[in-house]
């Protein structure tokens, strides 16, 4: 079984094929954490724990009598709660009606249940296949009418364990929640580092490992959504860490919105680490009778390295958090007009696209901004969800036809949560735009916020887009987001509620999205927020593929999804081939080498293509036949970082489930005159059979320069291959083709 609880000790064990999670009931019904691992086989690790006296700790009493060795302030907990003794972070902070700010929970009662839970309005893991088992701790405050259950699903096969709390008030007097994380996790013992995500516009999820210090550090935005700057994505590692061993655990809020992720090395070196929706625009008034539910956390395990940490993300995010028809389903290798055109297109310009791209094998053209309302440059319109057919010169439905016609399918671009002041929509309902009465809003790319908090504008939103979609031949949406929202107000809520706006923005937008989805289920939608600014697994319950970055630069995308794939399966990477020199570099990478790092993702374009010559677009029939045909592959295989974007040669490989083929990229970031050769080690194959490795240079009409024939999968891990000694250019690409031999 993959939980057990023994009744007559308090010790509960989680346990998946390769780790267990285990917490225990003490004498006093606190409910500590004692173990996070490698498996101990139900090994009660709770002797670990030293009860002894601490200056300047509180302690617990006991019918008013002090147990001075015992102090919540050095405890491992399951969940803590601030003004209980504990000086640390918590994942709780409560306001009582009477102005205090304390809180205690006792274990109340457990209970297991086969599946996996389900969040009512908010993503998270699902279980289609009864492999999750699930339990539920109740804990209750003994002062007051606060009841809280812990909730933690159990993936056996795949290493994965959810995280999540729901609150619930059983009293009669309104209890405010001020912070309310879904995670606390204490480690007892260890030397660590601490991996996070940063960036910004244009250059989301750098890798960055720092050791851990005392104190706190955390990331987290406040910026509405999950933003560009820090991805709710953390690893926590052992200091000798690496791809292939050592110990690392791995953290991802299913959330798009606010968040905090903190992480405290306190004064007996112990290490605690809480994550939830941040604290700092977030006050929810729990109403008698009323409950509020955290989003959920996945946290996996690997003695392993980074490398099995990362494809166990992978997989629980493939098959358990993407959904729909999209899942699994070949996706279209598309091309978007919007660095071909920018605002200036009409339909004939659009047809002659996608005219050429279809004779190329490109299966759909996405129309980006610009085709509806008054939407001439990005001062207006954005509200205003009708097409323009002045501006297209003819309906939606008539250039759906016409691209159809040409074998391609047709795509569509909104911005559903944002507002021009210069809109028709503006004009007739101010009061839905996001701003605080009696200030000038902020602005950000001359837009303001919809207030999807109130269920009219999301009604509106709902509305718009279903006329749209029901009356015109649409088989994709790209849905972006490009401003961070700065005032957190809305005209809808009183003001001891304005806490609560940023959080049902979020339930808002799951909302519009889950009731989209479900009308039009054969649609694809592909997430966006300018780019990389909601790359989530909350999001990618909604959207099984999100546009990775605004920037295509090939040689910066390189470091873009290196840092992307150690929390997100390559499936949800959107990636695309776009002109140079680049438009947001400058930069001039050979076209091979812009589809070799574009084939790393869902696949596409993003330039004119009626500009290209004749030599490029075979190029680009060839990329789409090798993409064609190395899909499954790409999409589903196993993924290794062979080097890092710091080496001079960065390289990455795809190895299939049943270890019958591998694909590699190698893309050359840096060349030193008189270099050394180009060697790399390809583990995850089966050691005791047989391979052929073909190199092929891409930009040479991929003809095999390089062929090995019948060697091990023990040879490819251990030895190693070395890239053939040719000319070999700075930002050139490399693929080797390896095939079973039996």
């Amino acid at each position: 079984m993959a939980i057990t609880i023994q009744n007559d000790t308090g010790l509960i064990t989680l346990a998946t094929c390769n780790t267990e999670y285990q917490m225990k009931t003490d004498e006093y019904g606190v409910l500590l954490h004692t173990y996070y691992g490698a498996k101990i086989y139900g090994s009660d690790m709770s002797e670990t724990i030293s009860c002894r006296e601490r200056g300047f700790s509180g302690n617990l009493t006991v019918g008013r009598e002090e147990i001075r060795s015992y102090s919540l302030d050095v405890l491992p907990q399951e969940y803590s709660c601030a003004g209980s003794g504990d000086y640390r972070i918590s994942g709780l902070s409560v306001l009582d009606s009477n102005g205090g700010r304390s809180c205690t929970l006792r274990v109340a009662g457990t209970r297991t249940e086969k599946g996996k839970y389900s969040l009512e309005g908010l993503p998270h893991v699902y279980d289609e296949n009864g492999e999750a088992e699930s339990l539920v701790i109740t804990m209750k405050d003994p002062y007051s009418a606060l009841e809280a259950e812990l909730q933690y699903s159990v993936f056996e096969k795949s290493d994965i364990i959810t995280r999540s709390v729901r609150f619930i008030n059983n009293g009669s007097e309104a209890i405010q929640l001020e912070k309310a994380a879904s995670l606390c996790l204490d480690w007892q013992f260890g030397d660590y580092d601490w991996l996070t995500f940063y960036g910004c516009h244009a250059q989301e999820r750098n890798l960055q490992r720092v050791p851990l210090h005392h104190g706190v550090q955390s990331i987290g935005s406040t910026r509405g959504n999950s933003s560009h700057h820090y991805n709710p994505f953390s690893i926590l590692a052992e200091k000798n860490t690496d791809e292939n061993s050592g110990l690392c655990f791995a953290f991802s809020f299913v959330y798009s919105g606010e968040f905090l992720m903190e992480i405290e090395k306190d004064q007996v070196s112990q290490t605690r680490l809480v994550l939830g929706i941040h604290p700092a625009n977030f006050s929810w008034k729990l109403e008698p009778g009323m409950s509020f539910q955290a989003p959920e956390v996945i946290l996996s395990c690997s003695s392993e390295g980074f490398g099995k940490l990362s494809r166990n993300m992978h997989k629980i995010i493939r098959d358990n958090v993407c959904r729909g028809e999209w899942k699994y389903k070949q996706r279209p290798v598309l091309i978007n007009n919007w660095e071909a055109t920018y605002f200036s297109f009409d339909a004939q310009k659009l047809i002659s696209i996608a005219e050429e791209s279809s004779k190329l094998g490109i299966e759909m053209l996405v129309m980006d901004d610009g085709w509806f309302g008054k939407r001439e440059d990005d001062y207006s319109g954005l509200g205003d969800w009708y097409p323009n057919e002045k501006k297209l010169g003819c309906s939606l439905k008539e250039l759906g036809e016409e691209i159809n016609k040409r074998g391609m399918k047709f795509g569509i671009w909104f911005e559903p949560e944002s507002i021009s002041e210069d809109s028709d929509l503006y004009r007739s309902h101010p009061e839905w735009a996001v701003a605080v009465p009696g200030r000038d809003p902020v602005l950000s790319r001359n837009q303001l916020v919809l207030d999807i908090s109130r269920t009219d504008v999301q009604d509106y939103i709902i509305d718009r887009m279903s006329d749209v979609l029901s009356n015109a031949p649409i088989s994709y949406v790209k849905w972006d987001m490009n401003r961070s929202i700065c005032e957190k107000y809305s005209a809808s809520l009183s003001a001891d509620k304005q806490g609560e706006f940023a959080h049902r923005f979020m339930l808002g937008l799951y909302r519009i999205l889950e009731e989209l989805e479900n009308t039009f289920p054969h649609v694809l939608f592909e997430g966006c927020s300018g780019g990389g600014g909601r790359f989530d697994a909350g999001m990618m319950y909604y959207t099984p593929q999100i546009w990775c970055s605004d920037n295509t630069d090939a040689i910066n995308r390189l470091n873009i999804q290196y840092g992307t794939s150690f929390g997100y399966p390559v499936s949800t990477v959107g990636a695309h081939v776009s002109a140079v020199p680049n438009h947001q570099t400058g930069r001039v990478t050979p076209f091979a080498t812009r589809g070799a790092v574009a084939m790393s993702g869902t696949f596409g374009y993003e330039l004119d293509i009626t500009k290209l010559t004749d030599a490029e677009k075979e190029q680009i029939r060839r990329q789409i036949q090798r993409f064609h045909k190395y899909y499954e592959l790409i999409q589903r295989g196993d993924y290794y970082r062979l080097t890092s974007p710091k080496d001079p040669c960065v390289i990455w490989s795809f190895v299939a489930p049943d270890k019958n083929s591998a694909l590699i990229t190698a893309v050359s970031r840096e060349i030193t005159a008189n270099s050394a050769p180009v060697h790399f080690n390809v583990p995850g194959l089966d050691d005791r059979r047989l391979y052929n490795a073909v190199f092929v240079l891409p930009e040479a009409d991929d003809r095999p320069l390089k062929v090995i024939e019948k060697i091990s999968g023990a040879a490819l891990k251990n030895g190693g291959l070395t890239i053939p000694v040719v000319q070999w250019w700075e930002y050139e690409a490399w693929q080797v083709e390896i095939t079973a031999a039996d």
